[in-house]
């Protein structure tokens, strides 16, 4: 859609009784511009997370060509395919940005977090795994880094929780600012993004994958299926943890540690 509005007229200051308006405004957006308003609202406190699906590539991309200079963070769950790992290193040799990376406490390899929290952790206590690899690594980001606003690839045609998502919401509990400026976007538009401007992507994308996550629990897209219909196999799982209630997945992980202990 042709841009109707610019950055500058947008709020940069942003709470929960102008954040419908807010969010009207960003709409009628194309999403470099939401990019460049991001900036100047959330100055240093803004950062990118992505594990390097097409949705994220199409944002590095466009932060890279309006020089926004928006620091990157990769959760490295140590479960993740190689081609996604190669894949982190050359997206960060093209654009240059600062990398983030972060991985499950205490744990630098697979076996390593085999060794500590027992083989195949995802199977037995699904909570836990999601908790130790991808929330607890996140939320120590955010502290380390001061992060107040992180930008995100979700978007509402990936179905599920993510179908009706504004382009920008606020945590309950924490103020966290999520921004989601390809939240109007099909996975049509954006591979042909993807392809006209030659961005590095990941290769399992080329056989039937469109939703990229572990490895045990990624399978190619059905055909009939939807985009994120390949994640979770065979269960009504739809998110990870990352953009669950943080709350809730912390109290959650720390019941199951107290039965256990």
């Amino acid at each position: 859609m042709p841009t109707a509005v610019t950055h500058q007229a947008i709020p940069t200051t942003v709470t929960e009784a102008n954040l419908a308006e807010v969010n009207r405004l960003l709409e009628q957006c194309e999403p470099q511009e939401i990019l460049r308003w991001a900036r100047a609202a959330f100055g240093n406190g803004l950062y990118q997370e992505t594990a390097f699906g097409p949705s994220g590539n199409v944002i590095t991309d466009m932060a890279g060509a309006e020089g926004l200079n928006i620091p990157v963070i990769f959760v490295d769950t140590l479960h993740h395919f190689r081609e996604t790992l190669d894949l982190a290193a050359r997206s960060q040799q093209r654009y240059g940005y600062t990398l983030h990376v972060y991985r499950p406490e205490g744990c630098s390899t697979e076996a390593e977090f085999a060794a500590k929290h027992g083989p195949e952790l995802w199977k037995r206590d699904e909570v836990s795994y999601d908790y130790l690899v991808k929330v607890e690594p996140i939320r120590r980001a955010y502290r380390d880094l001061g992060v107040t606003a992180v930008i995100t690839g979700r978007r509402r045609s990936q179905k599920g929780d993510r179908a009706s998502i504004p382009i920008l919401e606020i945590e309950p509990g924490t103020g966290l600012r999520k921004l989601n400026p390809l939240a109007l976007w099909s996975f049509s538009r954006i591979w042909a993004y993807l392809r006209a401007n030659e961005i590095p992507y990941n290769p399992l994308l080329d056989q039937g994958y469109k939703s990229i996550g572990d490895y045990h629990s990624t399978l190619p897209t059905p055909p009939d299926g939807d985009e994120r219909s390949g994640r979770w196999s065979g269960s009504a799982k739809s998110e990870c943890g990352l953009h669950k209630d943080y709350f809730a997945m912390r109290a959650a992980f720390l019941a199951r540690k107290k039965a256990v202990a």
